[in-house]
């Protein structure tokens, strides 16, 4: 973003899939989020690493980044992220290399650790039932190292990726992440979608632990928190509430092929506790019109000290995601150039 806004903004995409949608109508909406969010001035797109689940078509993050990377022209495309145990850091190397060989220094590449999936895929995706045979910092440590500057020594040669270097980001939800992406120098980014609570713990040990590396001479982080922005608070509640209901199917009954549509949100009748459990997952999220969401998104920035802000917009109407992103950007606008002096800074 500009430097009239509080911080960068950048999307996080997870591809959702609604009931009567598809995984290949999603796939096309996400490509027209894209370039419509570089026409708004966000910074950066990165796509989810997903499997076997029908609701999030993110199976591939650097095939998905390859095509929107295409389709825009100043956006930083990447993995949030690519689930390093899945695979081998010498393919991850080559497949972010020629990322980086075909678009240039557009390329992030977000690391995480979690499967991203049910143990039965997990085990189809070749993941050791009794644990990675390497730590995740080691696995971190093998992929920067096939990318240039690369180790003479190593007969190990990633092609195209000892050629250049991809912005390399660690990707956590916990203290343990704050801590590894503090030891490796690296920029982090904390989902605070998934555990708002320890949101501000986190950034502040990573920021306290940082040592300086040839990646990062300065703690950098970004948050990720569930976003949606209405005309009204009551029109954002609503666009957000098949995504909530998503997430109290979750609780009771587990995994589901597609994200409730608008239509059965509103059938659904609420029970017992139900709705008190998702005013509390809403509430450390930014949900709602754009002075409430300026207002929140002030309150966490000052809370967090976070560097940037990544959205994760979950609604089954693709006007209405699009209209989220353009409100948040409004919602985002700095009364004075003044505002967070600093946070401008790109990377």
């Amino acid at each position: 973003m500009t430097s009239s806004t509080i911080l960068p903004l950048s999307v996080l995409d997870v591809v959702p899939v609604f009931e009567g949608g598809s995984a290949t109508t999603a796939l096309h909406d996400t490509v027209a989020i894209a370039a419509r969010v570089e026409e708004l001035g966000y910074h950066r797109y990165w796509l989810a690493e997903h499997h076997g689940t029908p609701s999030l078509a993110t199976s591939t993050p650097a095939v998905l980044a390859g095509r929107i990377a295409a389709a825009t022209s100043r956006l930083r495309v990447g993995s949030g992220g690519v689930l390093l145990p899945n695979h081998a850091p010498l393919v991850v190397a080559e497949q972010f290399g020629t990322l980086q060989a075909l678009f240039g220094d557009r390329i992030d590449l977000g690391l995480g650790r979690a499967p991203g999936t049910d143990p039965l895929t997990a085990r189809a995706l070749r993941r050791s039932p009794g644990g990675d045979e390497h730590s995740f910092a080691d696995q971190i440590t093998e992929l920067i190292g096939y990318f240039a500057p690369t180790d003479p020594g190593n007969p190990v040669i990633a092609v195209p990726a000892a050629d250049s270097r991809p912005q390399v980001w660690v990707l956590g939800s916990s203290l343990a992440s704050a801590d590894l992406a503090a030891a490796l120098g690296l920029p982090y980014a904390f989902a605070h979608h998934v555990n708002p609570q320890a949101s501000v713990a986190a950034l502040r040990r990573y920021r306290a632990a940082f040592t300086p590396s040839a990646q990062l001479e300065r703690p950098r982080s970004l948050l990720s928190v569930l976003v949606t922005v209405g005309d009204t608070d009551a029109a954002a509640r609503q666009a957000a509430a098949p995504y909530l209901l998503s997430k109290l199917w979750m609780r009771t009954i587990g995994l589901f092929d597609a994200f409730p549509s608008q239509a059965t949100t509103n059938a659904h009748s609420y029970r017992g506790g139900e709705l008190a459990f998702l005013d509390d997952l809403a509430a450390p999220q930014l949900i709602g019109g754009v002075d409430t969401v300026r207002r929140d998104l002030a309150a966490l920035v000052d809370a967090t000290g976070a560097d940037e802000l990544m959205a994760l917009t979950i609604v089954p109407d693709q006007g209405d995601r699009l209209r989220s992103f353009e409100l948040l950007a409004q919602a985002a606008s700095s009364p004075s150039p003044a505002a967070r002096p600093g946070v401008s800074v790109r990377i």
